[in-house]
């Protein structure tokens, strides 16, 4: 069963999102300036948007004679990219038909009995941004590796510190063994890109 706004209010009150926003911002004030729109965040009636943070934003680029192998995960494949800010907002640029890893702002603590499925906002898909279905298991926690595809053939804007994914909390019958049982290789994840372990 998909849990609603009432539970994810009650879980995020334990400790289960942290920051958290009790209701979907769409509009924030600023110290200079009147309220701006951004792209919305926070809780809506059976997710929680949550958003990029501005730590860190890698984009892959190729790296003659070397081959991506998620065994032997090579870092000179990934380039870090610069936040940028303008009167709408801090961003980072991904290039046309180009691939991205970013990290979410918010920390979460999944519930034994919960598992997680992080899905793409429409906001971007309609820009050509694909964000990776990614899922966080019963029993994990930490900040999620976001990943990121531009299938346009125009550069776009990732802005940080605003709504890039969707949360979505399903409930079943409580597992066995859970992800920090288990001591799964990418719990306690911090905000910053966390590469391909095996």
């Amino acid at each position: 069963m998909i849990k609603n706004d009432a539970w994810i209010l009650a879980k995020a009150t334990e400790g289960m999102i942290q920051p958290f926003e009790s209701h979907l911002v769409r509009h924030v004030n600023s110290e200079v300036a009147s309220p701006h729109a951004v792209i919305s965040y926070g809780l809506s009636s059976y997710g929680y948007d949550i958003r990029l943070s501005p730590a860190e934003f890698r984009i892959f680029r190729h790296v003659p004679g070397t081959v991506l192998d998620p065994k032997n995960f090579n870092p000179d494949n990934l380039e870090p990219t610069t936040l940028r800010s303008d009167d709408n907002g801090s961003y980072f640029v991904l290039p046309a038909h180009s691939y991205g890893l970013g990290v979410a702002l918010e920390r979460i603590q999944v519930p034994n009995n919960i598992s997680v499925i992080c899905i793409g906002k429409s906001t971007y898909a309609r820009c050509g941004i694909i964000a990776n279905l990614t899922p966080a298991e019963a029993g994990w926690r930490g900040h999620l590796t976001l990943e990121f595809s531009n299938s346009s053939s125009a550069d776009c804007r990732i802005y940080a510190n605003e709504g890039v994914v969707q949360l979505l909390f399903l409930e079943g019958e409580p597992c066995q063994v859970s992800y920090e049982t288990r001591r799964g290789k990418y719990q306690d994840q911090p905000e910053q890109v966390t590469l391909a372990k095996v």
